[in-house]
This record gives C-alpha cells, structure tokens and sequence, in this order.
C-alpha cells in the first residue's frame, strides 16, 4: 500500500511542473532558409529574320490626261457617261464647229487665188525668158518676173499652212480622249463657252491599271540600308527582286503584290525625305488615285539578328526597352535595349543583348537586379505560324 505524500513533496512536483511550462511556452520554432525563386529563361542566339520596312504612300494613276479645250466655242454636247470607261480616240465633247468651217473655206479661197496667181506668173516668166534671150526685153523685166513668181509661189505655201491651220482647229471641235481610262465628272455642260487661252478644263481621264504608289522614306533610313548591305549585316537581290505588301486604309491587305519600279535620287530638303515607286496591278480598280496605304517593303535578311519574345522586354519610365538577364553566377541584371521593331511575337534588338544571354520571359515580377535566381527553359506558347508548321 502506497505512503501518503508529505506537504514537501507535493510543493516539489508542483516547481518541477511550472519550470516545465515555462519552458514549454518560451520555446520558438526553428527559423527556415529564404527559397531561391525560380525564372523562366530563354537563351538567344542569332538568327536570320526579314528586314521589312513599313511606309506610308498614295495610290497615283499609271496615265493621267487634262480634256482640255484647244479652241473657243460654245459646247453642243457631251458625248460620255461621267465615271465610265472611254477609249483611246473616242469622242467626249462637241464645240460649235460653224466658225472654223468658215475658216477653213476662207483659207482654201486663199489658196486657190493664190495658186492661179503663181500659174500666171510661171507663164509670164517663161515668155520673159525667150525674149530676153532674143534681147526683146530687158534683163530686168525678166529679173523682175522671176521674182514675182517666187514671191507667188510663198504665197501659196502660205496659203496651204492656212488651210492646215484651219483644218486642225476644226478637228479640235471634236474633243477626243488622248488615253484609254475612267473618265470623272464634266465641268462642262452642254451650252458652257470654253477657250482655248483660259485652258478650260472639261474633264480628266486617269488609267487605273495598272496603278503607281508613291512611298515616302527618310534619307537616315534609306542609308542606313545601304550600308547594311555593303557591310553584308543585309543581303538583298536587288531593288527589282524586293517583294512590297499593301495595307488598305481599313486595315486589310491588299491581294496582289508590288514591284518596285524606283527609288528618287533627290532628297526633299524640306521633309529629308525621297519617294519610293511601287508598281500594283490593280484589276477591279480597288486602289483609287489619292487613297492614303501602307506599304510592308521587304528589303532582305539580317542573317545575325538577336530575337527576344515580347513578353522578356519591357519599358523603363522614359519608354526605352529593358530586358533582365541572367549572368554566369544566377544573379539578375538589367540592360538597356535598342530594338528596330518586330519579327512576329519577338522583339528585334539591335544592341544590348548578346549571344548566349540568358533572358527572363516568366518570374520578372517577382525578381529584382542583383537577385540570386534559378533558371529554368521557359515553356513558351507556339505562335500561329509555328502550330501550323
């Protein structure tokens, strides 16, 4: 049978157990070590990409003629559809022909006296001639005969420029279209008076295709361009060999593809800038003359192009590009970019990236400059072009 415990005893287990609760309430757990975040990284390396450079141009008509009147009339009537297409020597408008019929018929009278004038004096200067060889007449009577006839016989050549003068001047009452095009609207109606000094215009006629498009470039980004080529960064097949892509004013492309035809050799002082002529088939007359496009020129490859997906660069409060990138200890740095555009869903850098840069494209939100990561391939989305590869 166990002995009752004295007062001693109970006073002792009572200390042992509250220096057991106090140390059981003042222990604190074991601190953790601080994880390494993990970055999604893509390495770059060099590429081969298309050098394509967007500018903007409008649409000008392949062949442009002024109906323009060449003589002063009433105009009797207008002989085509406005905004119709019209051939090449067919009739437009007819002006009041009865003054230059007169014209013409006074200017034939002319002539014929004129030549029965030179008969009479080729006659006489022949009798002159026998009978100053038989000293019947004097020397002069025949010098003098034979002037009269030369000057008979200018006018008579006179007298056939006036008819041929009359006769043009006639046709001009029939105005005819110079080119085969789209006609626009008269400025003209029937029963209006033209002249010929004012150059009243009656109407244009305008060849649409084919069609021209006038680009603009900067001169910096046209020698730019050739200095790429001649440093070989650039290869090209010649301004004849580059293919130009049309973007309409709604934002579509347009389904037949250019030429390049020229490049200006004058630089605008006032804009520092030259045109550039593309050539476009323009078969259902979809590109109007003055429409505002786009034009995508592709100017050749860059063969050491260094890529970066879109979603690894960003922009510092200034706007300039940044990328952070991985270095040889797992430490995060930043660069400053200079890109020249887009190439798909990546960006083109032209300096601050380098060969073998490991570039963070997944975590950038939660790592800073001089932050110890570990990086891991990021698995980027397929682009449509690659899924459909």
């Amino acid at each position: 049978m166990p002995q009752p415990l004295n007062p001693l005893s109970y006073r002792l287990i009572a200390a042992l157990a509250a220096v057991s609760f106090v140390a059981a309430c003042g222990e604190k757990p074991a601190a953790q070590a601080p994880q390494t975040p993990e970055v999604g990284i893509v390495t770059v390396q060099p590429t081969s990409v298309p050098v394509v450079v967007e500018l903007p141009g409008r649409v000008n008509a392949f062949l442009v003629a002024q109906i323009i009147a060449r003589v002063d009339g009433i105009v009797l009537k207008r002989e085509f559809v406005e905004g119709s297409q019209v051939t090449a020597g067919q009739r437009l408008y007819q002006i009041d022909p009865a003054p230059y019929i007169a014209s013409l018929n006074s200017a034939k009278a002319t002539l014929a006296k004129a030549q029965a004038t030179l008969v009479s004096a080729h006659a006489e200067t022949q009798r002159y001639k026998v009978l100053v060889a038989a000293n019947a007449v004097s020397k002069q009577d025949y010098d003098n005969a034979v002037a009269a006839e030369g000057q008979d016989a200018a006018d008579v050549a006179a007298g056939k420029a006036a008819v041929d003068t009359a006769q043009i001047n006639l046709g001009y009452t029939n105005v005819t279209s110079p080119i085969t095009g789209q006609i626009g609207k008269s400025s003209v109606t029937p029963g209006a008076y033209v002249q010929a000094s004012a150059a009243t215009l009656l109407s244009t006629v305008q060849q649409l295709e084919p069609v021209y498009v006038d680009l603009t470039q900067s001169s910096l980004e046209g020698l730019k361009l050739r200095r790429d080529i001649e440093e070989g960064r650039l290869s090209a097949g010649g301004p004849n060999a580059a293919k130009v892509k049309l973007i309409l004013e709604d934002g579509r492309a347009y389904d037949q593809a250019g030429k390049l035809e020229f490049s200006d050799v004058t630089v605008d002082q006032t804009t520092g800038s030259v045109t550039v002529r593309a050539l476009f088939q323009n078969p259902k007359h979809v590109l109007l003359p003055g429409m505002f496009v786009r034009a995508q020129i592709d100017e050749g490859m860059n063969d050491k192009a260094i890529v970066v997906p879109q979603v690894g660069v960003t922009h510092d409060q200034k706007g300039n590009p940044t990328a952070l990138v991985v270095g040889a200890d797992n430490k995060v740095a930043l660069r400053q970019l200079v890109t020249s555009g887009t190439h798909g869903s990546d960006w083109i850098v032209e300096s601050g990236l380098n060969a073998g840069d490991r570039v963070i494209v997944q975590g950038t939100a939660k790592v800073q400059p001089g932050t110890t990561v570990k990086p891991v391939e990021a698995q980027m989305p397929a682009t449509p072009a690659s899924s459909a590869q």
